[in-house]
């Protein structure tokens, strides 16, 4: 689906909660649903001061919510102290290796991911809107690191 297809889905959205589709909230949207990777509030607040549309910050974090809310966009947290957000069709066939250690997120595509969603959610009788996957463990950079010191307290 298209960006400008996108932000046409976030405006019915807005229409049909009730919602004014303002054209800051507008610019906000057009700025999220056209990028291409995960996006935090702060990197849309600077696009749309580099496009001379500024925003202010309570206003992207709200419109972010607002999308979040619509089902187009996904909030992720790759612990960095700050949410990221992506297209929620862009999420089809991923998954986030996230360490505990350091924090360190990485997404790395699989193409037996979709089918092994779609065998589990027809196995108990679920419809898909979106899916995502969320691998915790341990980087090799902390695994490493941690090696180094269990070496030197040995010593």
């Amino acid at each position: 689906m298209a960006a400008r297809e996108r932000v046409t889905r976030f405006r019915d959205w807005l229409h049909d909660h009730g919602l004014p589709a303002t054209p800051q909230r507008i610019a906000i949207a057009e700025v999220v649903l056209g990028a291409a990777e995960t996006i935090s509030a702060d990197e849309v607040a600077h696009t749309l001061a580099a496009r001379g549309t500024p925003a202010g910050t309570a206003t992207v974090y709200r419109t972010l919510d607002v999308l979040v809310a619509s089902g187009l966009v996904i909030a992720r947290d790759f612990a960095e102290g700050f949410r990221r957000f992506e297209l929620a069709d862009a999420h089809a066939s991923r998954a986030q290796l996230l360490c505990t250690v350091c924090g360190h997120g990485e997404d790395v595509v699989d193409d037996g991911l979709t089918p092994l969603a779609e065998r589990l959610a027809r196995a108990h009788e679920y419809e898909i809107e979106h899916y995502r996957l969320q691998l915790l463990g341990t980087c090799a950079a902390c695994r490493a690191l941690d090696s180094r010191l269990s070496t030197l307290g040995n010593s």
